[in-house]
């Protein structure tokens, strides 16, 4: 898993939902989010990668809006809900090409 993650590098994050961020000016466009350094193979990494994409979400998203509006925070909450699904589904996306990528080339060293 580790492999895969050095094959993964950094993932850059833009969502569909920057768009509604960009109606808020505590958010950015994008954020990147390092996976370098993470073994998911542990509770640790896991842990550590969970708290990656929470910072990149609520970098997107924008954070803490409630004292601005209350409207503006529930968008931001369904923004980073949707941010986190679209990270998942970007991760699982990279690790299977890179899963494909070693077994290929696995199969062409015999």
């Amino acid at each position: 898993m580790k492999k895969g993650l050095l094959v993964l590098g950094a993932c850059a994050l833009a969502t569909s939902m920057s768009a509604a961020a960009t109606d808020n000016p505590f958010a950015r466009d994008e954020a990147v989010l390092r996976l370098d350094g993470l073994d998911l193979s542990t509770a640790q990494g896991q842990q550590r990668l969970a708290i990656r994409m929470d910072q990149a979400a609520r970098a997107v998203c924008g954070d803490r809006l409630a004292s601005v509006h209350l409207n503006m925070d529930a968008r931001a909450r369904e923004c980073r809900t949707a941010v986190l699904a679209d990270i998942r589904t970007e991760i699982e996306a990279r690790t299977a090409v890179a899963a494909r990528a070693g077994q290929t080339q696995l199969a062409s060293a015999r």
